[in-house]
């Protein structure tokens, strides 16, 4: 089969189009035809293999353990372990994968479900990891609630985009936050209020939010603080200083620890790929609810350029490869 692989950490011109054997599935994993990926953030930090702590939790300390890159998957399962009860040879599916910017690539069955039946292979394949993520963000650590006042600070990047609907979806009066010339993006996936981060500052006093959900941000945590109601809750996702140790780790760490000295709650986390929470997006993602927003599509000899176009920041909602 053909996948995009690498043998060293670094940029995206480590990466390379080559002809590897298909993987094989262990007794509780599923063989998927791949037939489409999403690019997410997590992507670039596995290629590059940074901060370094990426490492270190079993990645790889000199090089890739897996040299294939790509996690977020939609295609068709092509077949199933001995242990797999979930799903059936020839059903679409969508989730998380090892190795998804390839032709097959293999996937546990508790972190891959049947796909959305209304959506595009692409479309599903995007609507995974980071909309996991804005899920886990919005309803299990902000935990929002209906009536609340909720801010979006990165609302036209993969998380953001999905994070403004579930919030949305849950009865929240949504801001969202991005540059000039994404406004229009946002306002138009259900956000209440725009903010051009360029020509206004949302410490200035003049609003104040229950939520404030910070997506790869790096605002300092006195600012952001002062955007927030008295009890009310940050979240931090992500957040990228560029540090090859900590890469804004050490901002989230300080905000969990300040928390125990302040009305207000300050939190971060790291995402769970798990099917129940595939299925809660299918739910959402079926009744229209929630749209994925999909900036371009590139082939699979692309892949390299569809990082660097997320790398350099001009990408309104998510990147995705067909293959």
């Amino acid at each position: 089969m053909q996948a995009i692989v690498q043998d060293h950490y670094g940029e995206a011109d480590v990466l390379r189009l080559e002809e590897i054997d298909v993987p094989e599935i262990g007794d509780d994993e599923v063989l998927v035809r791949v037939r489409a990926a999403g690019v997410d953030r997590g992507v670039w930090h596995l290629m590059a293999g940074v901060p370094y702590p990426v490492r270190l939790a079993g990645y790889g300390v000199r090089a890739p353990k897996n040299r294939v890159r790509g996690r977020e998957v939609a295609g068709v399962v092509e077949s199933v372990g001995a242990g797999v009860s979930t799903l059936t040879v020839g059903e679409s599916v969508f989730g998380v994968a090892e190795g998804s910017f390839a032709e097959f690539a293999r996937a546990a069955e508790n972190k891959i479900v049947r796909m959305p039946a209304n959506l595009t292979f692409a479309q599903a394949a995007v609507s995974t990891v980071s909309a996991l993520t804005a899920l886990q963000g919005v309803r299990d650590h902000a935990r929002v609630e209906a009536g609340q006042t909720v801010l979006v600070i990165g609302a036209s990047g993969g998380v953001g985009t999905f994070a403004v609907q579930i919030a949305k979806a849950f009865g929240a009066e949504v801001t969202g936050m991005c540059s000039t010339s994404k406004v229009d993006l946002v306002r138009s996936i259900g956000a209440d209020h725009v903010i051009d981060y360029t020509r206004a500052d949302i410490t200035d006093g003049a609003h104040r939010y229950d939520v404030i959900l910070d997506i790869a941000g790096n605002r300092p945590l006195k600012q952001l603080r002062r955007a927030l109601m008295p009890r009310g809750t940050l979240v931090i996702i992500g957040g990228e200083t560029g540090g090859r140790w900590l890469g804004g780790i050490d901002r989230q760490l300080r905000a969990i620890v300040l928390s125990w000295f302040v009305g207000q709650k300050l939190r971060t986390f790291v995402s769970s790929e798990n099917a129940e929470d595939l299925r809660a997006l299918t739910e959402l993602l079926e009744a229209g609810t929630v749209t994925p927003v999909i900036d371009r599509t590139f082939p699979l000899r692309e892949a390299a350029a569809a990082i660097q176009y997320m790398q350099d920041g001009g990408a309104r909602g998510k990147i995705a490869i067909r293959i």
